[in-house]
């Protein structure tokens, strides 16, 4: 007997993640229904900054032109102290994802409008209902009933679907309906957010700086749209009845040199800073997604790319899954993936704002500053470093010597019929197999063909520029990038998910990794 479902997906809450999540399945031609509390959208900037990965995601939904029109490129990271002296500086280099700038400044109200009128073409999958509160999430062994109030009436109606997936924000009631505990701490020194419209430039605007002081440290950022914005701590003793008005806000500003020619105070808002993640992510058929499963500090500029990260990997999976093309226990990937990104950008955030607080010992400030060990190849640090996996759906060893986990750089490449473009552009959503100058079919078992063969996976040999394309499925690598890059990991092919990470390489089997997502290298 076939059930009759209303919707394969629910989605509770329509910020970034939920609306990333809708984008993501309809595009997969999955049906879902996003339920939004609030009757528009937020008008307060949480969130201010994205990065290239981001923007790859933005480039596979194909909204990254709509959204990348009302933002601004970042130029660098700074740490610097209030007589002037620069701790740390992080100049953007190229990013290797074919995207330009490497980060862009935003105004997350209007990211946030572009986002959900991109989702708006997909009416005929997805259904959006605003002003519709879930009050409950009852699950079985194949769906589960989402009960949503009408805030403005009253009225309840009940929805079945197949998953259902919490994006609903750091106090998620569906993560509380769950029984799910949110681990971590929460630090207690209360911060102003202090967002401003602009009057005038001044210098250096546009360098992201964090002005480090163990008593007043501040986040000093421009925001797209001629905005910019101050974070700052209030200090033992302050509450914020003495920060009520814009008048009594102004002399935080105009400690910092900033005065009513060059701003006008537009908002401001209190927060505190969280460390804490859920202690499981998936319970049955519902899933948490972005702040409902992790929070963390500001200073890495991550939380709500994160969650959107989140987003686009239990989307492109939950497709798959609804098609039939893998089974239910694939989702358990979800969380085996992106728990250890989440943590690894937790941290970072945390470490970042050890040195805005000038909580760093001398060596440790000495280690920070001191010139690389190889000046010609230095390490990318964390903070804009290539993005990686190092559990989940892969097959063989994760680690620094290891293409496995990693996401293949995106250059431009041509075709065999001429069509120039970028690698994604010219790839799709296929699992796809790429040869470093040989056809990665041929380097697979009769087996292991026949497990790609039903993912409807492409075996593309990648040509340099001076050879002819000898197939009908071919690319050639323009950039003389994706050649280089496989060869510096001693590697013929790769196998590609989706998401355009690495899922297998030749040295370790190009067989499809084990559908639950045990890493074959672990079994």
């Amino acid at each position: 007997m076939t059930e009759n479902y209303d919707a394969d997906v629910a989605i509770v809450g329509y910020g970034p993640s939920g609306v990333i999540a809708a984008l993501t399945l309809a595009k997969h031609g999955i049906s879902a229904v996003a339920f939004e509390k609030a009757p528009d959208i937020y008008q307060r900037a949480r969130a201010v900054t994205v990065n290239d990965w981001t923007m790859r995601i933005f480039q596979n939904l194909g909204v990254d032109e709509a959204v990348k029109k009302d933002m601004d490129p970042q130029r660098a990271l700074r740490w610097r102290t209030y007589d002037g002296e620069e701790l740390l500086r992080i100049d953007h280099p190229p990013s290797t994802l074919g995207i330009k700038p490497r980060f862009f400044n935003i105004y997350q109200p209007v990211m946030e409008e572009q986002l959900r009128e991109c989702a708006a073409q997909y009416d005929q999958v997805l259904d959006v209902r605003y002003g519709a509160e879930v009050v409950a999430v009852e699950q079985d062994g194949s769906g589960a009933a989402v009960t949503a109030k009408d805030v403005a009436t009253g009225e309840t109606s009940t929805t079945r679907v197949r998953y259902v997936l919490g994006c609903d924000g750091g106090s998620s009631p569906t993560r509380r309906q769950l029984g799910v505990q949110l681990l971590g701490d929460t630090i207690d020194v209360q911060w102003i957010v202090i967002d401003c419209r602009v009057k005038r430039w001044w210098p250096d605007r546009n360098l992201l700086t964090f002005w480090s002081d163990k008593q007043r440290p501040v986040v000093d950022i421009a925001l797209s749209r001629g905005n910019h914005r101050w974070e700052l701590p209030l200090n033992p003793g302050e509450t914020e009845a003495d920060f009520q008005t814009h008048d009594q806000v102004w002399p935080l500003l105009n400690a910092l040199g900033v005065t009513e020619d060059d701003v006008e105070i537009h908002q401001h808002a209190f927060y505190r800073h969280h460390t804490r993640m859920a202690e499981t992510w998936r319970v049955g058929r519902t899933f948490l997604v972005g702040d409902a499963a992790h929070l963390m500090p500001p200073w890495a500029g991550a939380g709500m790319q994160t969650g959107m990260r989140d987003a686009h990997d239990i989307g492109w999976k939950l497709a798959r899954v609804i098609k039939g093309d893998f089974d239910e226990d694939f989702l358990d990937t979800y969380e085996a993936e992106r728990r250890p990104n989440a943590a690894m950008y937790t941290q970072l955030a945390v470490e970042l704002g050890r040195i805005i607080k000038q909580e760093l010992s001398e060596e440790e400030q000495a280690a920070l500053t001191a010139p690389p060990a190889d000046p010609e190849n230095p390490p990318e640090p964390p903070l804009i470093a290539p993005p990686f996996l190092v559990a989940g759906w892969l097959r063989g060893p994760v680690g620094e010597n290891s293409i496995v986990g990693r996401m293949v750089p995106q250059p431009v490449v041509g075709d065999t019929r001429g069509v120039i473009a970028r690698l994604d552009e010219l790839l799709g959503d296929d699992f796809a197999l790429l040869g470093d100058d040989v056809d990665p079919a041929a380097l697979l078992s009769p087996e292991e063909k026949a497990g790609w063969d039903a993912l409807g996976a492409r075996y593309i040999a990648v040509r340099p520029q001076d050879r002819h394309t000898r197939g009908p499925d071919e690319l050639v690598d323009l950039d003389e990038v994706l050649g280089p890059w496989l060869r510096s990991y001693g590697v013929r092919a790769v196998a590609i998910r989706p998401d355009k990470f690495v899922a297998a390489a030749d040295p370790s089997g190009l067989g499809i990794p084990a559908r639950s997502g045990k890493n074959e290298e672990n079994r």
